[in-house]
């Protein structure tokens, strides 16, 4: 992967709609898997949220040509996926969630077989290999049989083989499952500089919201096959008027966190209990009106003798679209019931 020709690449890319998607629908004689989905994505890494059966691998494979819509339609780089199947597989890579890898073959052997699947010639197959394997980390093992692996090092074989045939975008799905922290976080790392060093555009799937913050620059929400939320992700984490605040105990005080609480009420200020929010631990929230809030909480704090661990405006949370989500069809259910 060239550098100078991936940053030419996402230059383009920038102007351009990578995935768009239109009253798309795919129904089973069971279920709707996606229900009227229209949808853009630019270029970038984006995050596809949604609970088991919300319809997240079914899209995927809508938009590889492996699966024909219901209705509606679907565009992959400008190819409309109805006809182009072939043309955009050849053009994206495809990390599946679940283990397909021979035990018996070494990740060289396997990756420079996908790359001629993928129709790259033998000598161009085997140096894009080299390459590829180098930049997700698994070079000094890439001779030995995957049978052996551990789960992460799978992972990355999975990786590799959606990167080694160059594409303008890899469709990533649950890249992180099974991994610990540390794999997790070096799993995110290596998704962030597909983008970032080669240019590829990436659609991660992930059922922990707090991976798709830190690494996804938009994310599309979708529920019961549904679109419910299509945003940047500054814009779902945007900062709130909710001031949180986390206290220390003390041998006077063995509840700090009632203690101000108490002395806030006395002082006409509203508090709530925020420790079952998305982010938040055994914290207070009340809403921020301007310095005079912060000087206020600093003045009760150091009157009664606590440590301030923390005082900050809380941010939205990913979770939180889902909580709304529920919560609107708990008032028309309710609305239903009493009608």
């Amino acid at each position: 992967m060239r550098s100078d020709a991936r940053h030419a690449r996402g230059t383009y890319l920038r102007r351009v709609t990578v995935i768009a998607t239109e009253s798309l629908s795919k129904r089973f004689p069971r279920v709707t898997a996606l229900d009227r989905l229209s949808v853009d994505v630019g270029p970038g890494v984006t995050g596809l949220v949604g609970a088991n059966g919300a319809g997240k691998s079914t899209l995927i494979k809508i938009l590889l040509g492996l699966s024909p819509a219901t209705e509606g339609r679907a565009e992959v780089l400008g190819l409309d996926v109805a006809t182009k199947g072939a043309a955009i597989r050849e053009r994206v890579g495809y990390m599946p969630e679940h283990d397909c890898l021979p035990p018996d073959v070494s990740a060289t052997e396997f990756v420079v077989h996908m790359a001629r699947m993928s129709g790259l010639p033998p000598t161009a197959a085997r140096e894009r290999t080299a390459d590829t394997l180098r930049h997700v980390g698994l070079y000094e093992e890439r001779y030995r049989p995957i049978g052996g692996y551990s789960t992460g090092m799978k992972q990355r074989v999975k990786l590799a083989q959606a990167l080694v045939h160059d594409p303008q975008l890899v469709f990533l799905d649950e890249p992180t499952n099974g991994l610990d922290p540390v794999g997790r976080d070096e799993m995110l790392g290596l998704i962030r500089r597909i983008h970032t060093d080669f240019g590829i555009s990436v659609l991660v799937t992930s059922h922990l919201l707090g991976e798709l913050e830190r690494t996804c620059d938009h994310v599309v929400v979708v529920d019961g096959g549904k679109l419910l939320r299509s945003s940047s992700t500054t814009d779902f984490t945007q900062t709130t008027t909710t001031l949180a605040i986390e206290v220390t105990d003390t041998d006077e005080h063995p509840d700090g966190t009632r203690a101000v609480r108490e002395a806030l009420h006395a002082r006409g200020v509203s508090v709530e209990d925020g420790s079952g929010l998305p982010g938040a631990g055994h914290v207070l929230l009340l809403t921020a009106q301007g310095e005079e809030t912060y000087d206020l909480v600093r003045d009760v704090i150091a009157d009664l003798g606590l440590g301030l661990v923390r005082m900050e405006q809380r941010r939205h949370h990913i979770s939180e679209v889902f909580t709304s989500s529920d919560e609107r069809e708990q008032r028309k259910e309710a609305v239903g019931h009493g009608g």
